[in-house]
């Protein structure tokens, strides 16, 4: 099944907010929201969250729950998830260049992981909504001037003036029709052949015949295209391939925008968050008691929840019970994010306290957020080969806890940008230097997304 806009979804799938039972969704409002905006204007708040009330879904029930059906195989080790795509999307980025190129580097990964793995990939974009950004200090001071920390394009700019740096409720209302738009490219260009297989392929051996250090991949990437060639000398039906499903994410931090886009299903009566197929719950706000699970809690989207090295046993199983009572398989993925130098002494003790008591959860590693550096000439960064660590790590310790590591969550963009140093291009301290564009955190490039997943597809081929 592709995914696109069922017209039966489009017309009756989701009521308007405030027409049925919304009982319990606004618990949150009396417990801790950490990471919240501080908005001035009350006023103007209500009046774009009274906006985004009125307008359409992003996003409709059925492709959640066809998602859900999908992570649940990955949790069965029947299917592999592959999430990625922008640190913090930034409003100017929402070009149809820049997004065709992320959308093309997650394609050419699926292709690379599904050879890998002789199982279909599910493909999740951090796109059309990853506008917000948790940050560890509410307040940035430079040059003896201090002013609100950013927080991402939805909720102030980036420049270091007061104006820019003020919490506008107007860019929540940006960042729903930034969203919108977003999401219509995607889809024009995941139904309308861009991600026709023999293309994907096409690209992949680009990317390997302009990179010499890429010569280990080479029989992968042979292997492909004998594979391709063989299936079309028999007849493969190409055309049934030249569409593909693919999923928005971002991490659902700003309550009041994804309250207001809440939207009862009108087939079962259930809540929704109707801006965006999956969400998550960040390391900083995923506490028991707090805001970010009990709104989460209400919704029937899947989502997820990032644990870092501090994450126990009786953490994790206190939010399976909390976010999925009922053990619903594709309900609840935990993404563990440890750190190169923990994981391989942090996640098998986690794996093991769990025990077999949570079959349906799938686990993901974002390898991405537990290596953050800091380069000798300043900048924000992380090495490659411990992102790659923190990747094999994961794939051990499940091989040794006999459960299954079901996917990868991590921050990458299509363009050829110098944010992470190290990979076979061999970017060092200076080289950063070049291409440093990322508003936030880094991000894999291009190539090194790549190489990433010829790596991981040699892990998958050991799994089968």
């Amino acid at each position: 099944m592709s995914l696109h806009i069922d017209p039966v979804f489009a017309q009756t799938d989701i009521t308007a907010a405030g027409t049925d039972d919304l009982t319990g969704l606004d618990d949150w409002r009396s417990m801790d929201a950490k990471q919240q905006p501080t908005y001035l204007d009350a006023e103007a708040l209500e009046d774009s969250l009274t906006k985004l009330r009125s307008l359409p879904p992003l996003i409709f029930a059925g492709e959640a729950d066809v998602l859900k059906q999908r992570i649940a195989a990955a949790s069965r080790g029947e299917a592999f998830v592959l999430a990625g795509g922008d640190c913090a999307e930034s409003f100017a980025g929402a070009q149809a260049d820049k997004i065709r190129a992320r959308v093309q580097t997650v394609l050419q990964m699926a292709a690379v992981l599904t050879y890998g793995g002789s199982m279909p990939v599910v493909k999740i974009g951090r796109m059309a909504g990853q506008f917000a950004k948790p940050r560890s200090a509410d307040m940035e001071t430079r040059d003896g001037v201090t002013l609100p920390s950013f927080r991402g394009d939805i909720v102030n700019g980036y420049e270091f003036t007061e104006e820019s740096r003020r919490h506008d409720p107007a860019r929540l209302l940006q960042g729903y029709h930034v969203s919108s738009s977003t999401l219509n490219l995607i889809r024009a260009f995941t139904q309308g052949g861009f991600a026709d297989l023999r293309l994907v392929h096409e690209w992949n051996r680009g990317f390997l015949a302009s990179n010499p250090g890429y010569q280990r991949y080479e029989q992968t990437a042979r292997e492909i295209d004998r594979a391709i060639r063989f299936m079309d000398a028999c007849g493969a039906d190409f055309d049934a391939l030249r569409t593909t499903e693919f999923y928005s994410a971002h991490e659902a931090l700003l309550l009041e925008y994804e309250r207001a886009l809440t939207r009862i299903d009108s087939r079962t009566g259930l809540p929704y968050d109707v801006s965006g197929h999956f969400l998550w719950i960040g390391e900083r706000t995923r506490e028991i008691d707090g805001a970010h699970v009990d709104f989460l809690s209400k919704v029937q989207n899947p989502i997820g929840v990032k644990l870092g090295p501090t994450a126990t046993a009786e953490d994790a199983l206190a939010l399976a019970e909390k976010l999925d009572p009922n053990a619903e398989p594709g309900r609840l993925t935990f993404v563990t994010r440890m750190g190169a130098g923990k994981i391989n002494d942090v996640l098998p003790k986690l794996l093991a306290g769990i025990g077999d008591r949570l079959p349906q959860v799938t686990w993901m590693s974002d390898p991405m957020h537990g290596n953050t550096i800091t380069s000798s000439t300043g900048y924000k960064t992380r090495r490659f080969e411990d992102v790659m660590a923190e990747v094999e790590g994961f794939f051990s310790a499940h091989q040794e806890a006999g459960t299954i590591p079901g996917g990868l969550h991590i921050e990458l963009t299509g363009d050829d940008v110098t944010e992470i140093m190290g990979g076979a291009t061999e970017i060092d301290d200076e080289g950063l230097r070049r291409r440093y564009e990322t508003l936030v955190d880094p991000r894999l490039n291009h190539d090194q997304s790549l190489e990433m997943a010829f790596q991981v597809a040699e892990y998958l081929t050991r799994r089968g």
